[in-house]
C-alpha cells in the first residue's frame, strides 16, 4: 500500500492579512479548515505543519495536525521559495518518522473552500495518469490570447500570447487556467530532485471558481466568509 505524507506550510509573517493563518473565519481559525479536510480525506499517514510561529503550531496541534519542528529563519523569509519550503518539510518528515513516503500532497492553508473530494479526486487522477507532479487550477476569466496584455520596455502594448491567425472571440482561444494555490502533489523522486514546478509530466486538476479562492488580502477574506455564510444559509433552508 502506498504511503502518503501531507504538508501544510503556514508562516507567521503574513503581509496582506495580519495573522492570516489563524485568523477566525466563520467560527474557526483559517488553517483549521485545511487540517480538517486533510483528516477527512483519509489519505494521509501524517499531516505535518511547517511553520515558524508558535501560535500557528499550537492551533494546528489543537485541530489534529503534527508539529515536530520549527521552520528556520531562512525558510521563513520573504525570499524563500514555496517549493524549497515544501521540500524541507518532506525531508524533515522522512527523517523524523524514519520512513520513505511514496507521495507528497501539500495543501495550502489559504484555500479553505476546496472540498475533501478535490483532495481525493486529484490524487486519484494523479496516480491514474502517472504524473510526476500535479497542480490545481480553475478556468481563467481572461485569456493571454485575447484580453491579457503586456507592456514592453519600449512602452508598446501587445497581447501576452499570439497565434498565427487573429482570435476574434475569446471562446476560440486555446483554453487557459489560473493556478489556485490549493493542492500540489509529487512523487517522492520528483519532490527531492526537481527544482521547478512545471515538468514534462505535470498534471492539471481543474476546480470550480467558487472552490478556488486563495486568501491573500482582507477583501479575499471577507469574500470567502460571505460565501461560507451563504453556503450555511442554503443548508439551513434545505432542512426547513
Amino acid at each position: 500500500m502506498s504511503s502518503v505524507l501531507c504538508t501544510i506550510c503556514a508562516r507567521g509573517g503574513s503581509k496582506g492579512v495580519k495573522n492570516k493563518n489563524i485568523k477566525e473565519l466563520s467560527g474557526k481559525p483559517l488553517i483549521a479548515y485545511t487540517i480538517e479536510q486533510a483528516k477527512a480525506s483519509e489519505l494521509f499517514e501524517h499531516i505535518v505543519i511547517s511553520t515558524d510561529s508558535d501560535a500557528i503550531a499550537n492551533v494546528a496541534i489543537e485541530y489534529g495536525a503534527e508539529v515536530f519542528f520549527k521552520r528556520s529563519d531562512e525558510m521563513a523569509s520573504d525570499t524563500a521559495g514555496k517549493l524549497d519550503v515544501i521540500k524541507d518539510a518532506f525531508i524533515r518528515s522522512e527523517a523524523y518518522y524514519q520512513k520513505q513516503y511514496d507521495y507528497l500532497v501539500d495543501l495550502d492553508a489559504t484555500a479553505p473552500l476546496r472540498s475533501v473530494e478535490d483532495i481525493i479526486n486529484s490524487f486519484e487522477q494523479f496516480k491514474k495518469d502517472d504524473n510526476a507532479n500535479l497542480i490545481t487550477a480553475m478556468p481563467s476569466r481572461r485569456s493571454p490570447y485575447f484580453n491579457l496584455v503586456e507592456v514592453g520596455s519600449d512602452g508598446k502594448v501587445t497581447l501576452s500570447k499570439k497565434l498565427e491567425g487573429a482570435i476574434l472571440r475569446r471562446q476560440d482561444a486555446p483554453k487557459s487556467y489560473d493556478m489556485n494555490a490549493s493542492i500540489y502533489i509529487w512523487k517522492r523522486e520528483c519532490i527531492l530532485k526537481e527544482k521547478t514546478l512545471f515538468l514534462e509530466k505535470t498534471g492539471l486538476y481543474v476546480m470550480s471558481e467558487e472552490r478556488s479562492i486563495d486568501i491573500d488580502t482582507e477583501l479575499d477574506f471577507k469574500f470567502v466568509e460571505f460565501l461560507m455564510k451563504e453556503k450555511d444559509a442554503c443548508r439551513t433552508d434545505s432542512k426547513i
